[in-house]
C-alpha cells in the first residue's frame, strides 16, 4: 500500500493539471481574488498534495473539500489515501470531512473506521461525515461508540444524528439508552433521531420510548425522511459588505446513498459522464438550473 507522503506525490501531477486546465475553477473565484488574493485554486492542489508540509497538505484538502468542485475524482483519491492512511490527524480530519462533502455510499466504510480514532478531531470528523454517506454496514459500528461512556459528548451528539438514519432494533436501542446520559445534548440529539426513525413523540422518557417499540410490530412505519443538518448563521455587516459574493447557505439533505430517484449533489457534474451543463434537482423536486454557488469560503457545512 502507497503511504501518505508517496502517494500524495503520485497525485499532485494530476490534481495540479486538474486544477489549471479547469476553467470554471478560476471562474469560481476571480470575485474575490480581485480583492483579496487569496490561495488559487491551483495553489490549495499543490498544497493538498505537498509531501513535505502537513500544514499545507491540511489547507489545501480543507479548501478543495469546501470548494463545490472539489468533488473532481483526482481530489476524491486523495481525501481517500488521507482517510485512511495520514499520520496526521489534522490532514485525517480534513479529508473526512471532504469524504463527507464530495464521497461516495461506499466511503461509509473507510470513514466509519475512523471513529475509534485515539484522536478526537478525526472521530468529530468522521462523525459529522457520516451523517452525509449512507451504508447499513456501518450502523454497527457507530452505535457502540454513541453507548461509550468515554466518548467525548460533542462526538457522542454528532454520531447520535447519524444514526437517525438506521432503523435497525440495535440502533433504537442505543439512541433510547443515550436518554439517560448526563449530557444535555447528547439526550436532545438522541430524541431528534428516535423521532425521524419511528414518527413518534416521547421526548426523553426513556421507558415511553420502550414500551411503544415493545408494543408496536411496525416500530418504524412512521418514520421520517432523514437529513443530514448543515450549519445556518445570522449574517452579520461583513457579509452585507461583501455584496458581490452573496452568502448561499447549504440546505439540509438525504444523505448519499438514501437518493431519491432524479437528485443530485451539488458536485455530481465533476464526476466523470455528468453533464456539468445540465441543471440539477433539489430534494424538493424543483431545478436549480442557473442558480449561483458560491466557493466554500463563503456557503456552510
Amino acid at each position: 500500500m502507497l503511504r501518505p507522503r508517496t502517494g500524495a506525490t503520485l497525485l499532485l501531477i494530476g490534481i495540479a493539471c486538474c486544477a489549471s486546465g479547469c476553467d470554471t475553477i478560476s471562474s469560481d473565484f476571480s470575485s474575490f481574488t480581485e480583492s483579496f488574493s487569496p490561495p488559487t485554486p491551483q495553489q490549495a492542489a499543490q498544497w493538498a498534495a505537498d509531501p513535505n508540509d502537513q500544514e499545507n497538505a491540511r489547507r489545501g484538502t480543507i479548501l478543495l473539500a469546501n470548494a463545490p468542485w472539489g468533488g473532481a475524482l483526482p481530489y476524491l483519491r486523495m481525501y481517500r489515501l488521507y482517510a485512511e492512511d495520514s499520520l496526521d490527524p489534522l490532514v485525517r480530519a480534513a479529508a473526512l470531512q471532504a469524504l463527507g462533502r464530495h464521497g461516495d455510499p461506499e466511503d461509509a466504510v473507510l470513514v466509519a473506521k475512523s471513529v475509534t480514532s485515539p484522536f478526537r478531531q478525526v472521530r468529530l470528523a468522521a462523525a459529522k461525515a457520516l451523517q452525509r454517506l449512507h451504508d447499513p454496514a456501518v450502523a454497527d459500528t457507530i452505535w457502540p461508540r454513541l453507548v461509550d461512556g468515554s466518548e467525548d459528548a460533542d462526538v457522542r451528539v454528532e454520531l447520535a444524528i447519524a444514526l437517525g438514519q438506521y432503523p435497525t432494533p440495535a440502533v433504537f436501542q442505543a439512541l433510547v439508552a443515550a436518554l439517560s446520559q448526563r449530557d444535555l445534548a447528547v439526550n436532545v440529539a438522541a430524541v431528534d433521531s428516535l423521532r425521524t426513525l419511528t414518527g413518534q413523540e416521547f421526548a426523553i422518557d426513556e421507558n415511553a420510548w420502550l414500551t411503544y417499540y415493545a408494543s408496536s410490530s411496525t416500530p418504524f412505519a412512521a418514520g421520517r425522511t432523514y437529513l443530514y443538518p448543515t450549519f445556518v448563521r445570522e449574517l452579520d455587516i461583513w457579509d452585507h459588505l461583501v455584496f458581490w459574493q452573496p452568502v448561499i447557505f447549504e440546505r439540509p439533505d438525504v444523505p448519499v446513498g438514501m437518493k431519491v430517484l432524479g437528485v443530485r449533489r451539488t458536485n455530481d457534474a465533476s464526476r466523470e459522464g455528468a453533464d456539468p451543463l445540465a441543471p440539477s434537482v433539489t430534494s424538493d423536486g424543483s431545478s436549480d438550473e442557473g442558480a449561483s454557488v458560491t466557493t466554500g469560503a463563503k456557503s456552510s457545512q
